[in-house]
């Protein structure tokens, strides 16, 4: 059975996983992470692609983007591998691909679940047990969010905006938003959804999508998905991928 083609809308937020082939390692220095984030600002120029929110795991990455045209994202995603994976395979004398495959991206609903997803992306090196406190970790877009640091890679989204009518106001309700541990269920719930590339949505902002792309997306039958489920392809983002 041929593969579904990815779904990517342009002007939605999605939700982008890549990761390293069989749990390997895809950063292993300071240069590696630099150089990996100087050619994803490039590609996004490129390529007309808004970058919300990232973080840089050891073996795997996330972001949150909006692309602006149905080819935007694949191309930016492209163009960094292309540059990427021969400047690390050279450096650690290998061959062969660095990547577990196409990356995956789910549509977001973004009034509904924008923030959840950056928290869930940003809180990522502490859930994984790298850090005690986010601030310490410094490849994720999250000290732009609270401040920190100006990210010149970081396009605010409109709903980050509406956090606050200050940038102290912003700042100080994402630093409390952030605090709060997400569910069990809320993990679970973008762990499928990006796993199995299916939209993050509400019922009627699924349906809208569907007649939008004109194909069915997602589970046929809309609903919490299965715990089973949590897990897709052997690996449960919220439990811990391998360091």
């Amino acid at each position: 059975m041929a593969r579904q083609a990815r779904l990517v809308i342009p002007s939605h937020v999605h939700h982008v996983l890549q990761r390293g082939h069989d749990g390997q390692r895809i950063f292993q220095d300071v240069e590696d992470y630099r150089s990996f984030l100087a050619w994803v600002g490039k590609a996004a120029t490129l390529f007309g692609v808004a970058i919300h929110a990232y973080v840089l795991m050891p073996n795997h990455v996330h972001f949150m983007v909006t692309p602006m045209d149905e080819q935007g994202l694949g191309r930016m995603m492209q163009w960094v591998g292309r540059h990427y994976v021969p400047y690390f395979n050279h450096k650690y004398g290998r061959t062969g691909t660095l990547w577990q495959g196409r990356f995956k991206a789910s549509v977001i609903d973004a009034e509904r679940y924008f923030i959840t997803c950056c928290r869930y992306i940003e809180s990522n090196p502490k859930r994984c047990g790298l850090v005690e406190d986010l601030v310490e970790f410094p490849w994720s877009s999250y000290a732009h969010h609270r401040g920190l640091k100006s990210d010149l890679l970081i396009h605010d989204h409109p709903l980050y905006w509406e956090l606050g009518n200050t940038p102290f106001e912003r700042e100080a309700a994402y630093k409390e938003l952030i605090e709060q541990e997400l569910t069990e269920d809320e993990l679970m719930q973008i762990d499928h959804a990006v796993l199995k590339g299916w939209p993050l949505a509400s019922s009627d902002f699924q349906r809208q999508l569907e007649k939008q792309v004109n194909r069915r997306i997602g589970l046929a039958k809309r609903g919490r998905p299965q715990k089973i489920v949590a897990s897709v392809e052997g690996v449960s983002e919220h439990a811990g991928l391998k360091q």
